[in-house]
């Protein structure tokens, strides 16, 4: 008899602030400006024996932008980075992972920005698995990407030490 494992489904913890988006861009060579999304929801299949078959949805709210400094915020709404105004969601579908041995792992996909999608990938590793005090069953991850701004069409160059973004993730998964 075949002993088949399937994948288990996840809703991410973003209700208990088990989760973050988080973005460092570098500001002209000097530091980092650093904040984060507050408003996503998205969620995952997973199992950790058959790391290959995992996918991932999640949709950001643009607008929920937060560098702590109100003004900057404001900007980064602007049509010269986020354009929330027109595109107000961001998004990523995964479409295959590549398990790398020892929890750690590549998920591909689509990531839609500023009405422009492209290839990522997400160097990811497993953080943990098992039950929560309240019988629920929850795993989690962290993972980050990097990705050019110019490649979805944000118009404002701050020099080659700022082209890029850096995203860093902590995703905790309620099974359902």
């Amino acid at each position: 008899m075949t002993n088949i494992v399937q994948a288990a489904d996840y809703k991410i913890d973003t209700e208990g602030a088990h989760a973050s988006i988080e973005f460092k861009v570098s500001h002209l060579g000097y530091s980092f400006v650093v904040g984060r999304f507050n408003q996503f929801e998205g969620e995952f299949s997973f199992d950790a024996d058959k790391i290959t078959d995992a996918k991932v949805n999640v949709t950001i709210d643009t607008a929920s932008v937060d560098s702590n400094h109100a003004e900057r915020d404001k900007h980064l709404r602007s049509s010269d980075f986020l354009n929330t105004g027109k595109f107000p969601k961001a998004s990523f579908v995964s479409t295959s992972a590549i398990d790398k041995g020892d929890g750690n792992f590549v998920i591909n996909g689509e990531f839609t920005f500023n009405g422009v999608t492209n290839p990522l990938a997400i160097d990811a590793q497993m953080i943990g698995e098992g039950q929560d005090p309240w019988g629920g069953y929850r795993s989690g991850f962290v993972g980050s990407t990097e990705f050019a701004l110019k490649d979805y069409d944000v118009k404002v160059d701050l020099g080659p030490a700022s082209a890029n973004v850096i995203l860093d993730l902590v995703v905790e998964g309620i099974r359902l």
